[in-house]
């Protein structure tokens, strides 16, 4: 990958956007399942029956139309060069689901750019890479002029949580990061903020 491209925060992982440079490496991490029950992270996307009728390669197709024109929709982290962990990113009004959703509706009228969920492979789960992924996020923001960005992560309901319950990231990941709560509508699933300010 160019150097050009890298994310640059203090960690012992590295971070880039998804371009075509690197849908390999993409491929790779997603795996057979794409990620989880052929998402290929389309659903937020999409509405809920466009992902059904697509999920698998159909979901697949589309998430490379979205690279191949030259849209960067998340960060993947590396781990010795090898792809470990993902987040979505992109401009909120992008993930019609959220929309949708009476508990994930919009806050306010201003421009934000959402983190909806992430994928960690499994021998790197516990190890805070949510948080790092995170902080990539946030440099990758603020080096595209972006002042608010929003995650909506659910409340763990069990010690020990599932890893297909774990996709929207946890509430403490997000604090580690700097989000501070900003709405909470249901008991479980608060709307996080962080604001970039102005130097």
């Amino acid at each position: 990958m160019s150097k050009d491209l890298k994310i640059k925060i203090k960690s012992k992982f590295d971070f880039y956007p998804l371009t075509k440079k690197n849908w390999n490496d993409f491929e790779k991490l997603f795996g057979d399942r794409g990620a989880c029950g052929g998402c290929w992270c389309m659903s937020w996307l999409l509405t809920k029956k466009d992902f059904d009728l697509n999920k698998g390669e159909g979901n697949k197709k589309k998430m490379k139309k979205l690279v191949d024109s030259k849209t960067e929709p998340g960060i993947i982290a590396y781990f010795d060069n090898e792809p470990v962990g993902w987040c979505a990113i992109a401009p909120r009004e992008k993930y019609i689901r959220l929309e949708k959703s009476r508990v994930l509706k919009s806050i306010d009228d201003q421009p934000v750019t959402s983190i909806p969920c992430f994928f960690i492979k499994k021998e790197f789960r516990r190890k805070r890479l949510t948080t790092e992924l995170l902080k990539a996020a946030i440099q990758y923001c603020k080096n595209r002029g972006v002042r608010i960005i929003e995650g909506y992560p659910a409340e763990p309901y069990v010690e020990n949580v599932p890893a297909a319950f774990a996709w929207t990231g946890f509430p403490s990941s997000f604090v580690r990061a700097g989000f501070k709560e900003a709405i909470r509508r249901s008991k479980n699933r608060p709307i996080m903020r962080y604001y970039i300010t102005k130097k």
